[in-house]
């Protein structure tokens, strides 16, 4: 029976570890909307950024 009793340490070992693991997402449903609209205002301001950039080249780099 030493094939059971292996199954069952790695069943042991693998529960153990699932349960010392964080979760993917420790933030509520609030933070997450904060954080995601913080995010996307950084992305706007970076995208403007680089329109305004791509404008003040001009028509001549193409």
């Amino acid at each position: 029976m030493a094939r059971g009793n292996q199954r069952d340490k790695a069943r042991e070992k693998n529960l153990k570890a699932a349960a010392g693991s964080k979760s993917k997402n420790g933030q509520s449903g609030t933070e997450f909307a904060r954080t995601k609209d913080d995010q996307a205002a950084i992305m706007r301001a970076k995208q403007a950024a680089a329109e305004a950039k791509k404008a003040a080249e001009g028509p001549a780099k193409k």
